[in-house]
């Protein structure tokens, strides 16, 4: 019989279209024993948490079970994916107001929580902080996924120029996961030559891909309603990252505490993520183009957590 006292329980908090994806995604990568779900809406984890466990004899052995928040406390590493949604014509900042109430009660319950907390909620960055704030949990041990999935679309997309996979691409997008975030091309590369060498390179490839990476959530929420399955690989990849203590460099959001002499705000900058969380941040090369558009970022992300605090 399995010792259930170590067993890996992970849990999900919101069990919507996003927190369904990372659920499906976290059993897929079989990096949970057991999988705790939540949500105010009692009956839709039920059928959540029904639904995962009748596809287990295709998975890794893993159970799902519904569970109440004060349980949360019980696991390795908690998923946030509980709020609202935004709309096709709404910037994610826009719902910093209404799921920053939500965050905070959700971490008033967790204050002492001894896992890792991963943000997923929009506005991520903002409501990391307010998380780490409200809870009073190290900025190393509350993320947000961040530019994670930014990153993702950006390789996605120069791969896709070149003809090239993706994995051949090392390119990293910093700053807000949104409309000020910054694709770093001066540093970026692809199967270890510099983007702006390759033959097929053209100057005017970087407006139009960062454009394509920073509207993507727009284009995908018009014709979808939601961005779920993408977000939910991003999730699993990171708490695996975490679980098995990778020490893998990811573009997670956290409270920065002088990186590039940013504080008081959560960002995206690559950081070295293993068994303590996101324990090193890395400061990437950058001109000063890039630079600037940083602090900008920061600016904008500020103000925000300036209004949900007024």
């Amino acid at each position: 019989m399995r010792d259930v006292t170590n067993t890996t329980r992970i849990g999900i908090i919101g069990m919507g279209r996003v927190g369904a994806s990372a659920a499906i995604s976290v059993l897929h990568s079989g990096i949970a024993e057991e999988l705790l779900v939540h949500d105010l809406r009692l009956e839709t984890a039920e059928g959540e948490a029904m639904d995962l466990m009748h596809g287990g004899s295709f998975l890794p052995p893993a159970t799902v079970r519904v569970a109440a928040l004060d349980e949360m406390l019980d696991t390795r590493a908690i998923v946030i994916a509980a709020g609202k949604s935004g709309t096709a014509t709404q910037s994610r900042l826009d719902l910093a107001r209404e799921n920053a109430a939500i965050v905070r009660s959700i971490a008033e319950t967790l204050r002492g929580y001894t896992g890792l907390v991963v943000m997923v909620t929009n506005p991520v960055d903002v409501l990391t902080f307010a998380f780490t704030k409200a809870s009073g949990l190290p900025p190393a041990r509350v993320l947000g996924t961040g530019t994670m999935l930014d990153t993702a679309r950006l390789r996605h997309v120069v791969g896709r120029t070149l003809h090239v996979d993706a994995h051949s691409v090392h390119a990293q997008v910093v700053g807000e996961h949104g409309d000020s975030e910054v694709a770093l091309w001066s540093s970026a590369q692809a199967a270890g030559l510099p983007l702006r060498q390759w033959p097929a390179w053209q100057p005017e490839f970087e407006q139009t891909l960062g454009d394509e990476v920073r509207r993507a959530a727009y284009e995908i929420i018009k014709r979808k309603g939601a961005t779920n399955h993408a977000i939910g690989t991003v999730t699993a990849a990171l708490l695996r990252t975490y679980l098995r203590g990778e020490n893998r460099v990811l573009t997670v959001s956290r409270v920065q505490e002088g990186a590039f002499g940013l504080t008081d705000v959560a960002l995206s900058l690559p950081s070295i993520v293993g068994n303590a969380g996101a324990h090193t941040v890395i400061l990437p090369k950058m001109n000063d183009d890039e630079r600037s558009h940083l602090g900008h970022s920061a600016d904008v992300l500020k103000q925000a957590i300036a209004a949900i605090n007024a």
